[in-house]
């Protein structure tokens, strides 16, 4: 396989490299492209980073040649990816980049390639399902049906200005729909997605600034409960909010209400379970199934990332134990990233708790965050080891325990083993 460098100029138009060959990054390692890449999702799309030098690959000399006046180029990923490694680049003189999860890229045989996984085949997060013609009517109708309702203005920012899928689903009534409930974070996560400082990059979006009521909550979630076909879901805590658990007395009386109006579906908490004893409340309240986020399953570089406020690792670790002792479904959000999240040390930590807690799912999610800048977060920190590759470390938690789903998307109650 030749794969050949992408570059990028000052206008950001994309071009192969004539002679030099593609590099990408594990960790902290820069190494000439090697695997397997998958040619780039129809959905996926070639980005620039801006003050980033592109390396390549001398195949001549075999040595790593940075390309000075250019840009390096990665990819994008739609939903139901996993990257596996990171653009071959090095710092020039370029600000923080914006969180997106950026993933090697290359071209071969006239196509562009991008090293990851398909690691969720499920149709009904394809691209094309959502921000179709007739979202802005569909938006339109459900703020005409619930009138001032906080929820609805914050997820019509989302759906029409953000495009989050989650949240458009509450608007086309299917699937699992987003309930956004809080305004407030008690963790400050290195290159947090909605809150920069002034002299970061731009957040992908802003947070909530009004915290909606019980009942608002529950308006929204008892109609799409009850008129969303099939596999139907709510869910509290969304990226354009805070840490749901903060308002853990709110969502635990939203829950009373809905499930005083129907038993239909489940209701889900997408939370860094930071707050044991809330987390129980909503369980009392009718909850069923939760979303724990991690980056790792080691102390130091948890909380290196989240940077916690008034909690840690065992906080979160009690809530897991927590969920799994009453029974809800329980999913890890892993926060990927290729040459840490696969090191050897962080591998088997994350075996050791899914096997402890007999943890029903791990979501894979690429971490969204400038590379270089995790990766000064992560320098000796959490558990050692050569990186063993994303596609190896997937295979070796599969095996920690039978009927374990990996995937990227929630799972309904009828598609949970029992």
């Amino acid at each position: 396989m030749k794969a050949q460098l992408l570059i990028s100029d000052a206008k950001g138009r994309v071009f192969e490299h004539p002679h030099l060959l593609a590099t990408v990054r594990s960790g902290e390692e820069l190494l000439p492209a090697h695997g397997r890449p998958i040619p780039l999702p129809a959905a996926g799309k070639l980005v620039h980073l801006p003050g980033r030098l592109p390396v390549g690959f001398d195949p001549d000399t075999g040595e790593m040649v940075p390309v000075h006046g250019y840009q390096a180029v990665g990819a994008l990923l739609p939903p139901g990816y996993t990257r596996t490694l990171l653009p071959g680049e090095v710092k020039g003189d370029g600000p923080i980049l914006p969180q997106w999860a950026y993933t090697a890229a290359a071209w071969v045989d006239g196509r562009a390639v991008t090293w990851a996984l398909h690691t969720d085949r499920r149709k009904h997060w394809t691209p094309e399902r959502f921000s179709t013609p007739e979202v802005k009517k569909r938006v339109k109708q459900h703020l005409q049906r619930f009138e001032g309702n906080r929820v609805l203005k914050q997820l019509e920012v989302c759906a029409l200005v953000y495009r989050c899928f989650t949240s458009q689903n509450i608007f086309y009534s299917r699937d699992e729909g987003a309930i956004p409930a809080s305004t407030f974070c008690n963790a400050h996560c290195v290159g947090c997605i909605s809150d920069q400082p002034e002299d970061g990059p731009p957040a992908s979006h802003q947070l909530m600034s009004d915290g909606p009521a019980a009942l608002e909550m529950a308006q929204v979630a008892v109609w799409h409960l009850e008129h969303a076909p099939g596999r139907t879901m709510v869910s509290f805590g969304q990226g354009c909010e805070g840490e749901p658990l903060t308002r853990w007395k709110i969502i635990a009386e939203a829950i009373t209400l809905i499930r005083a109006r129907t038993d239909r579906g489940s209701i889900n908490i997408n939370t860094n379970g930071s707050l044991t004893a809330g987390l129980g409340a909503l369980y009392d309240a009718g909850l069923d199934a939760i979303r724990v986020s991690l980056n790792s399953a080691s102390k130091d570089l948890y909380e290196a990332y989240y940077q916690p406020v008034k909690y840690g690792w065992e906080d979160v670790e009690a809530s897991i134990a927590l969920s799994r002792e009453r029974g809800a479904y329980l999913a890890l959000n892993l926060l990927l990233f290729p040459g840490v999240t696969d090191r050897r040390g962080e591998v088997d930590a994350l075996k050791r708790l899914i096997k402890k807690y007999r943890v029903d799912q791990v979501q894979t999610r690429s971490l969204c965050i400038d590379p270089l800048q995790y990766l000064e977060t992560a320098r000796e920190r959490g558990k050692g080891g050569e990186a063993i590759g994303v596609g190896r470390m997937m295979n070796e938690l599969k095996a920690v325990r039978p009927g374990l789903v990996i995937g990227n998307f929630a799972r309904g109650l009828s598609e949970r083993r029992g």
